[in-house]
């Protein structure tokens, strides 16, 4: 028959999975010109956007990131849980940049092309 110590041992060890850390990204983000040249110094913000951790019981991940990119145009980005996130760059002299991206494995590189500033308009 089923003793509570053993009872308790199979429900711990059933639960032992769910408290693991949930699978982690390292994310590189490349930032380049329209004629193909690196943007470096850009501003580039990361935000976890979607997904929740099972070992906190279905609360929320908050994570943020603020960074800079390198000379190359490259930003790289600390493990970050997957999921969808949210990337933004802004750099002085282009439009700036928003996407969500969807990521699902170990590592990813994310290629941004900024595009140049368009003329003003107004619609008075």
């Amino acid at each position: 028959m089923w003793t509570r110590t053993s009872f308790l041992a199979i429900l711990f060890a059933a639960a032992f999975p769910l408290l693991a850390d949930p699978p982690m990204t390292k994310l590189r983000i490349e930032v380049r010109s329209p004629g193909d040249k690196p943007v470096d110094r850009a501003s580039v913000i990361v935000r976890f956007v979607e997904g929740r951790s099972v070992a906190k019981f279905g609360k929320k991940v908050r994570t943020h990131w603020e960074l800079r990119t390198n000379q190359e145009g490259v930003a790289s980005i600390p493990p970050i849980p997957q999921g969808k996130i949210l990337i933004q760059v802004i750099a002085k002299g282009y439009q700036t940049f928003g996407q969500m991206v969807e990521v699902s494995e170990e590592e990813k590189t994310v290629p941004i092309k900024l595009n140049s500033p368009q003329p003003q308009y107004s619609a008075h």
